[in-house]
């Protein structure tokens, strides 16, 4: 192993990894290419040199020193056929793909179709990649998240109105439920579950009676909008309500300790099993142990008991 490439998805912690995987390349006098704005500069051979200086000082920062953006090319046989070119072209050996599930599809057809050598570290808010506790990135949009909703409520307990509070998770729900449940939230919806929004409504109607005029509901972008749902609530139960769109803060902010300390034990392991011949491997931690589990297991579509979550906070309210 001579050469590898490191491509990258956006999220706290990402830098951190880069840089994990970058010094335990050199260590091992292996040479690091960068590919800027992911499989979209694969594609296009968007390439830098990374060494030792080059990750100096990333640790601390959000987002991707890497750029990245999605790539519609890569998805058809045409894209991929040229990323693969560019790959076997600049002699890279390896490729180390940090990202969610869809970067880590991407890694799978590199290694089942073209069979390069690649190994997946999982980073995303989203919390999607299936068979991992805890991805890259979550610990950190879960705190910033928090830190907003802990702002808001101070508001809403002040002024006795219903705040509706969107934060992110296309198809997963995982910030939603962790947020709410950190925050004391009264009610949370996430595409998971099937929440009757009349019950939800007739909870807040008998709240007020009681005296009881400021509740937080926490909403999923992936299940509706915050202004959907402030309008149902509004409608039925003529009580004041306001909206607050947490959007893409939730993405940047400087990576908590937890995603710092996961994020170089990933990507020094990574850099590891690339010299070992290990390919089509996603790594990740469960409890203290590094593990490694097969790509196509990890891009399959992931079940988090949201039951459990749920009751708790529901009994809690």
């Amino acid at each position: 192993m001579k050469k590898i490439a490191v491509l990258t998805r956006d999220c706290a912690g990402v830098n951190a990894a880069i840089r994990s995987v970058v010094r335990t390349a050199v260590r091992h006098e292996i040479e690091v290419i960068g590919v800027i704005r992911g499989y979209d500069g694969l594609i296009n051979g968007d390439f830098i040199s990374l060494n030792h200086r080059s990750v100096s000082g990333i640790l601390n920062r959000g987002g991707t020193i890497l750029k990245t953006s999605r790539s519609k090319r890569f998805l058809t046989e045409e894209g991929q056929r040229q990323a693969v070119k560019n790959i076997v072209d600049n002699g890279i050996d390896g490729l180390i793909v940090i990202g969610g599930n869809g970067s880590l599809s991407g890694a799978h057809d590199l290694a089942l179709k073209y069979d390069i050598s690649v190994i997946g570290i999982p980073a995303t808010i989203d919390n999607d990649v299936n068979g991992v506790d805890k991805a890259i990135g979550v610990d950190t949009a879960v705190n910033v998240a928090l830190d907003a909703l802990d702002k808001i409520r101070d508001t809403a307990t002040s002024l006795e109105r219903i705040f509706v509070v969107e934060v992110m998770g296309r198809s997963c729900g995982y910030i939603a439920m962790q947020v709410a449940l950190a925050g004391g939230c009264e009610e949370v919806l996430v595409p998971e579950l099937d929440v009757n929004y009349d019950d939800m409504c007739r909870e807040i109607q008998i709240g007020a009676e009681k005296g009881k005029l400021s509740w937080i509901i926490i909403v999923a972008e992936g299940k509706a909008s915050a202004y959907e749902i402030a309008k149902i609530v509004n409608n039925k139960t003529g009580l004041e309500t306001r909206v607050a769109v947490l959007g893409h803060i939730q993405r940047g902010g400087r990576p908590t300790a937890t995603d710092r300390i996961m994020a170089a034990c990933l990507g020094n392991h990574a850099v590891e099993l690339l010299r070992e011949g290990v390919t089509d491997q996603c790594v990740y931690f469960k409890g203290n142990e590094l593990k490694t589990l097969p790509l196509d297991i990890a891009i399959q579509p992931k079940n988090i008991d949201m039951v459990q979550y749920y009751k708790l906070i529901k009994t809690l309210t």
